[in-house]
């Protein structure tokens, strides 16, 4: 099936949505006592172990909305640096003691739908030093590895410096090509379908996307350019992983830092490799919408990915029909001074709001720093974004209770009808609580039409991963204020219909409400 043929996309997207999908079968369950092995374990390759500097280094809100060096005066990449960029973006940052079937779970630096951790690391570097290392020492040697999050180590796959196989899969995408390592996102598909079906695939990008945010921010804070790169063809880059094609699916490539003076040389044969790994459960099912959908938006050739590449989605930015407030946010020196790692550390999954009011300030500075623009090949020279934020607010100060939409180009908020919309943001989020009881929820929306008429089906992946990546950014800005975030699922056409008309034709790729945290009884 031809990316092209865009049938596919419509077929995945309504055949998966909430309430009624015919791809999703209402009376499946979740058993907790099936959950798959939370981690992808290579049985027969040793560990090659990473330390980590928890040093603190930019302030967080600085560090989700700056700009990395593009050039060379970007400082080199080196070993420790990767393991902290490595560590915070999915490492293991504490363990949560729960009552039986659970038991105690590692609870990782991104948030991830339903804690099931599906996405895995991968790295394709060249020689990097490692400046802590004795006179005489070595620091990881080109080749290619997988981040194993529980020991906190890399497996090597392959030894050689095999960055060329990704220079060519991405035709030949120059970020790609400067960079001295490149992060590969996967998806082992089974650890989320399992709970969440065929909308897994969704998931796979929603869950790559708040891991992202903590990447990007990381790099930015050691000052190392990066760019989320969507563009390559699928079957190389998992021939160079050894994946299993059925089972785990490439999502994302991710060069970090550049050597402009250093040309990657030619790669080494990439012969078939076949790797032992722990099973994740005793039976695993096929959920055929997820492989479908995949195939569906794959690029076959570099021809293809340099087509993709050069023809971002015509969008055009919706009327301006409503009053305006100016978003207010924070002055650089009245922003919170922690550390991009400490909040990463912080940052949770908040269970209670309190109905509590927050600032017009806090929620400007929010959406000030999340909602900029995301250094990726999908996006083109084009400053209009894949998604629009809609807010449902409830209790914000200073701002009437309501629906919005944020007008990034303005800086401002849109009111598009005035009341309590409570009970509605509630009934949204699939009948959640959270949303009814946050101080605001904010849906990302895209217009999918003209994103999958120039990108084709891979567009959606584009889609799911901008919307994403601007919830993850959210998250890490509320703990950043010492608020609390909750990503949300909801009821796919009935959020459209409850923003529209100004959102008609519109679907919703993710949903976060944000506010204070209900503190705990201690009764």
């Amino acid at each position: 099936m031809s990316n092209h043929d865009i049938q596919a996309t419509w077929h995945y997207h309504n055949g998966t949505k909430h309430p009624s999908g015919p791809l999703l079968n209402p009376l499946h369950r979740f058993d907790p006592g099936r959950q798959p092995l939370l981690f992808k374990i290579y049985k027969n390759l040793p560990l090659i172990s990473l330390s980590l500097d928890t040093a603190g280094s930019l302030p967080a809100l600085e560090a989700i909305s700056g700009e990395a060096p593009t050039d060379a005066s970007a400082p080199a990449l080196d070993l420790p640096t990767l393991a902290r960029i490595l560590y915070f973006s999915a490492g293991i940052t504490k363990y949560l003691e729960y009552p039986a079937p659970w038991g105690r779970m590692p609870f990782r630096a991104a948030a991830c739908t339903g804690a099931l951790y599906h996405i895995e690391l991968y790295l394709v570097c060249a020689d990097l030093p490692d400046p802590a290392a004795a006179a005489g020492g070595q620091g990881l040697e080109a080749g290619v590895y997988h981040f194993d999050a529980q020991a906190f180590a890399l497996r090597r796959l392959r030894q050689g410096d095999y960055r060329q196989i990704l220079v060519e899969a991405s035709a030949r995408e120059s970020s790609v090509a400067r960079a001295p390592a490149t992060l590969v996102l996967t998806d082992v598909v089974w650890r989320n379908a399992v709970k969440y079906q065929a909308r897994e695939y969704r998931h796979a990008f929603w869950d790559s996307g708040t891991l992202l945010a903590n990447t990007l921010a990381m790099a930015t804070a050691h000052h190392l350019p990066t760019r989320v790169v969507l563009g390559f063809v699928d079957t190389e880059v998992g021939r160079l992983l050894a994946l299993d094609a059925e089972r785990e699916l490439v999502l994302a490539l991710v060069p970090i830092g550049t050597a402009p003076e250093v040309t990657a040389p030619p790669a080494p044969g990439v012969t078939p490799l076949k790797f032992e790994i722990e099973p994740y459960s005793r039976h695993e099912l096929d959920f055929p919408a997820i492989g479908a959908m995949h195939a569906a938006s794959c690029l076959p050739d570099a021809n293809a990915v340099a087509a993709w590449r050069n023809a971002p989605p015509l969008l055009a930015r919706p009327v301006t029909t409503g009053p305006q407030t100016a978003l207010q946010p924070m002055a650089d020196d009245e922003l919170p001074a922690d550390p991009i790692e400490r909040v990463i550390v912080r940052r949770g999954s908040t269970r209670a709001f309190a109905r509590e009011v927050i600032s017009f300030r806090q929620l400007s500075t929010m959406l000030d720093r999340a909602l900029h623009g995301l250094n990726a090949d999908f996006s083109g020279s084009s400053e209009i974004p894949l998604n629009d934020g809609y807010l449902i607010v409830n209790a914000v100060e200073g701002l009437v209770p309501g629906a919005y939409v944020c007008r990034r180009e303005r800086r401002a908020l849109e009111l598009l009808k005035a009341g309590n919309f409570r009970t509605t943001a509630g009934e949204l989020a699939l009948g959640q609580a959270l949303a009814a009881d946050a101080s605001a929820a904010i849906f990302l929306l895209a217009d999918l039409s003209p994103i999958l008429a120039s990108l084709g089906n891979r567009g959606y992946r584009a889609a799911q991963l901008d919307a994403s990546l601007a919830g993850g950014r959210l998250y890490l800005a509320a703990y950043a204020l010492g608020l609390g975030a909750s990503g949300l699922t909801f009821f796919d056409d009935a959020v459209t219909d409850f923003f529209s008309p100004h959102a008609r034709g519109r679907s919703v790729m993710f949903l976060i409400a944000l506010g204070k945290k209900r503190k705990r009884s201690t009764a």
